[in-house]
């Protein structure tokens, strides 16, 4: 594996791609932070760890409200311009390219994944609903992917519980024992951080592995 950081200047700022090349790479997923965090957060890293191995480039992508150190993430239009204008880059590789994203950067991939023909939607701890708000449901934009898509959601997540989300549509829904909207499992819980983790990179890692592309 090696690892390389590229600028891409989007109609919304500049962006930045962290690659972590996986050696005879067969697809790529690209995946972004959340609104209250970056690329450092533990699902991520520990996809970029370890996906590689199974033949899939990661592209850790952080949006130009984050790459300009600004706390406060920008309205959902212009995250969907900065994931468009840096869409190309993803490409580029001539791989399959499967969108992703944890909670605010899974709603983008959402949004567009079916417009720029990405091969898959990876949602990690997908924001159902503000927390306490369960009607202010934003189930359409998962449903309207238009392409087959991963949800992997924490147990105890207050944005939305795997219990809470519709039946039916293309997606797979796999649950995180105990973890919390950061996937972060409490310590007399009956998994341990590290499996917590382990669950998430090889359910993410099969599931990319039987995608057809």
């Amino acid at each position: 594996m090696s690892t390389r950081t590229q600028s891409v200047d989007t109609p919304a700022g500049e962006a930045r791609i962290t690659w972590h090349t996986a050696r005879g790479a067969r697809l790529v997923l690209a995946v972004s932070h959340g609104a209250g965090g970056g690329i450092e957060a533990r699902d991520l890293q520990a996809l970029a760890a370890a996906l590689p191995a199974h033949r899939i480039t990661v592209a850790l992508v952080e949006q130009p409200w984050r790459v300009a150190g600004k706390k406060v993430a920008a309205a959902p239009k212009v995250l969907d311009e900065g994931w468009r204008g840096l869409w190309p880059a993803l490409a580029k590789p001539g791989l399959p390219v499967v969108a992703g994203g944890r909670s605010a950067g899974a709603r983008v991939a959402c949004r567009t994944a079916a417009e720029l023909g990405a091969a898959g939607v990876l949602a990690l701890a997908f924001p159902l609903h503000p927390p306490g708000r369960p009607e202010k449901s934003r189930a359409e934009e998962l449903l309207g992917a238009g392409r087959p898509a991963l949800v992997v959601q924490g147990g105890r997540d207050p944005f939305g519980r795997p219990e809470e989300f519709p039946q039916g549509g293309t997606y797979t829904l796999v649950e995180v024992p105990h973890g919390d909207h950061g996937f972060a499992v409490p310590k007399k819980a009956d998994i341990t951080q590290e499996a917590a983790l382990g669950l998430i990179t090889g359910t993410v890692a099969e599931w990319l592995t039987a995608l057809e592309v």
